[in-house]
């Protein structure tokens, strides 16, 4: 073991304790006994651990120059627990010595030291020190760790190895310092922009780590040696760790990963990544995380639309969970930047040019830009995509944001008037157009409310809707009334369901006008075709199906220049009121398919738009509710009670004899009011027990309670009495004596009993 003889007993006593512990085969592995000895001398004489370590550390780098890798573990394994056993104040020097032989198996190429120094410095890392530490660094560690992460070694299982060592080193350092002020800032751009895309190039490449297929008995070990699963956790604990102002540092890296990578392009990881960071930070930070995301959309504003639309959808993922914790002053921000973009993306498409300056270059498809292509339909994705991300975070608003948000969105509709003044020529007015069409579309946008509200009451209206058509009395304002409703329901309520169902009824209401089993005059049914014609005519402009909105428009054209009096603008008065009376002599019976908007053709169009062509095949048929079950149900067991009721008062066994009373529309009437009082004096009562036993001194409650208590006892006495004594006879009482009557009982088999209980 070096020294031999009497010159060995000259050697510093800590030395020999050193030396003591490593056996004459490494294979042997560290001599315990001798071990315990080290460990104690350290703790009976702590000024000499600096020098223990030192000495540990000059045998590991001589045996490691040598290739000696056995001595090399046992030297590790010594260092190891020293570490564990020791905290005095000497530690820092002897820490030292400890990330020196840590770094000097980190710089091998050797996988198997690299990964033996990672395991050292993780065990090192989870000591809570019990003196600070105020010239440490860290910076190497940061660096060949995150290299390790980005290891390309040609055997797999190596590789893999090599990057989960490189993860948790990593945790290692975050969790060594991101709570302790005396160390290296480990939230600087420097070591962010290091820890950060290492752990997300991990994240991102999870399905390497899955190509391979063990056997059933090693996929849990497969499980817990699996990169992507360890790099999310060290990304969540990181976050969860990053305070109000180190945010910013921390989220920068992961947006200058996506770009660097083109990974908005698909969205997946984007959107993936996103969560993990919303659904890590504090609550009260997601602001800040909205705020970046805000600041990178402007900052790509010149990106291709594919981009953005990434960006955008991203965004809208994130805002619904911030939504939940905090958001703070950034919602105005959020809906400013939304429709700043959206306005740029209207004039992309206009001009083809990202400066606003049109060249004409347009060839179909798109217009050339040096090496950039502004392509309209994937503008017209990255505008859907605003419009959705505006909708689905109003939703998660509070009812007075969203009116402030309504509010905001209006003004910066193009309008003409002082403060918006609209652009003139005709580039100026597509762009006023467009721009009108996309915020109105973004106020489009419905809440969850509606649209639990309509699947549960839709069936039920559109019922009621379809039966007013039918009404003979119907006037001008009926049928104005009734598109301001279907009108009002497109807008505030709708959905792809919804606005399948307000198709097909349109529809059945049209075959209601030229069916005609319910003898509508004229002029009714030709206010229906109207009624159809500009619903349609305003659905097709809002879902913006160029097919549907082409056959819409054809049949309308048609009916123009051959039955205008199918039209609005015709069938605009009733008789004796001096409006165009073109449509008094016309002959319906015989429209022909021209003036019709067809069932199979909407379909077939909205169909390949992604609607449900299934449903929309299907005519409409009114459906009784539930609730219009029940209300039918109870209307009819009311007017049979009453029924019963009156013949019963006009009984001839009665003694006062009553007139009979007729049943007519106002007894029926009268009768509901009159149930419909009852229960609202009901439910007063209830409200007025509540407020009395939420405001009443508790003595005036009690004592209330102890008069019903002695009301309710006398009653069961009462009851009781009845129950225990025997019936009275029918045959009428006996006179006991002193003249008091008494009752006399008989048995119930010898009681006679009138014919009407015979059976």
């Amino acid at each position: 073991m070096g020294v031999c003889g009497c010159c060995g007993a000259l050697r510093p006593r800590y030395k020999r304790l050193v030396d003591n512990i490593f056996p004459e085969d490494p294979e042997d592995g560290l001599v315990k006994t001798n071990m315990e000895k080290l460990t104690f001398y350290a703790l009976s004489a702590p000024e000499k651990l600096d020098r223990i370590g030192a000495y540990l550390s000059e045998r590991l780098i001589r045996d490691v120059g040598r290739h000696r890798y056995g001595y090399v573990c046992i030297a590790m394994e010594a260092l190891d627990q020293l570490l564990m056993a020791c905290h005095c104040q000497s530690i820092n020097l002897f820490v030292e010595s400890f990330l020196k032989m840590v770094a000097k198996l980190l710089e091998s190429e050797k996988p198997n030291l690299q990964i033996l120094g990672t395991n050292s410095f993780v065990k090192f890392a989870n000591i809570e020190e019990d003196t600070p530490s105020y010239h440490r660094s860290y910076d190497f560690f940061v660096s060949r760790f995150s290299e390790m992460c980005h290891s390309s070694h040609d055997d797999l299982e190596i590789k893999t190895k090599i990057r989960m060592s490189g993860i948790k080193g990593l945790q290692g350092v975050v969790r060594k310092t991101v709570n302790d002020e005396l160390q290296a800032n480990i939230w600087d751009p420097q070591h962010m922009d290091k820890i950060v895309p290492s752990l997300l190039f991990n994240l991102q490449h999870v399905e390497e780590a899955e190509s391979r297929s063990p056997s059933p008995l090693q996929a849990p070990e497969k499980e817990k040696e699996n990169p992507a699963e360890l790099a999310e956790r060290c990304l969540r604990e990181l976050l969860g760790r990053a305070a109000f102002g180190n945010i910013k540092n921390a989220i920068k890296p992961v947006l200058i990963h996506l770009d660097n990578h083109s990974l908005w392009e698909p969205k997946v990881f984007a959107i993936r990544c996103f969560k993990i960071i919303m659904y890590s930070i504090q609550p009260q930070h997601s602001h800040l995380v909205i705020q970046q995301l805000l600041g990178h959309l402007d900052a790509n504003s010149r990106s291709a639309a594919t981009v953005r639309a990434g960006i955008v959808e991203v965004l809208s993922e994130a805002a619904v969970i911030a939504a939940t914790g905090s958001v703070g002053p950034t919602v105005l921000e959020m809906f400013n930047t939304l429709l700043r973009q959206l306005r740029l993306s209207i004039d992309y498409a206009l001009t083809g040019s990202y400066d606003g300056s049109y060249d004409g270059s347009y060839d179909g498809a798109g217009v050339s830009l040096g090496t950039k292509i502004i392509k309209e339909h994937e503008e017209r994705m990255f505008q859907e995509a605003v419009i959705k991300t505006i909708g689905s975070f109003a939703s998660t608003l509070p009812t007075y944001q969203r009116s402030e948000v309504i509010l905001f969105i209006m003004s910066k509709v193009p309008l003409p008037s002082l403060h918006h003044p609209v652009e003139t020529g005709r580039t100026g007015e597509n762009r006023n157009r467009l721009t009108q069409i996309m915020l109105l579309k973004s106020l489009l946008q419905c809440s969850r409310q509606d649209t639990v509200f309509m699947k549960k009451h839709s069936q039920q209206l559109y019922r009621h809707i379809y039966l007013c058509c039918k009404e003979e009395t119907n006037t001008q304002k009926h049928y104005e009334a009734l598109y301001g409703l279907l009108a009002l329901i497109s807008i505030e309520l709708a959905n792809e369901e919804v606005v399948v169902d307000l198709i097909r009824l349109v529809l059945a209401i049209q075959d209601l006008a030229q069916v005609n089993e319910e003898n509508l005059p004229i002029y009714n049914r030709c206010a229906l075709y109207a009624l159809g014609a500009a619903y349609l005519n305003l659905i097709s402009q809002l879902t913006t199906v160029p097919a549907f909105c082409q056959h819409i428009h054809e049949v309308i054209e048609t009916r123009k220049k051959e039955a205008p009096y199918m039209l609005p603008e015709t069938c605009c008065g009733e008789p004796g009121e001096g409006a165009p009376g073109t449509w008094l002599s016309q002959d319906l019976d015989g429209v022909v398919i021209e003036f019709l908007f067809r069932q199979s053709k909407i379909s077939e169009v909205l169909g390949g738009s992604g609607y449900n062509s299934d449903r929309l095949s299907l005519p409409y048929i009114p459906q009784l509710t539930d609730e219009d079950r029940l209300s039918k149900r109870k209307s009819i067991g009311e007017t049979i009670s009453l029924q019963v009721e009156v013949e019963s008062r006009n009984s001839p066994e009665r003694e006062e004899r009553v007139p009979a009373e007729e049943i007519t529309y106002e007894t029926l009437k009268k009768a509901i009011v009159d149930s419909v009082a009852v229960e609202e004096q009901e439910r007063e009562r209830r409200r007025q027990v509540v407020e009395k036993f939420q405001k009443a001194p508790f003595e005036e409650i009690a004592a209330h309670c102890g008069a019903r208590a002695s009301l309710l006892q006398s009653k069961l006495n009462q009851i009781f009495e009845i129950t225990i004594r025997p019936p009275p006879s029918p045959s009428g009482t006996i006179t006991a004596a002193y003249g008091q009557p008494q009752n006399h009982s008989i048995p119930v088999y010898e009681m006679k009993f009138p014919d009407l209980c015979v059976y």
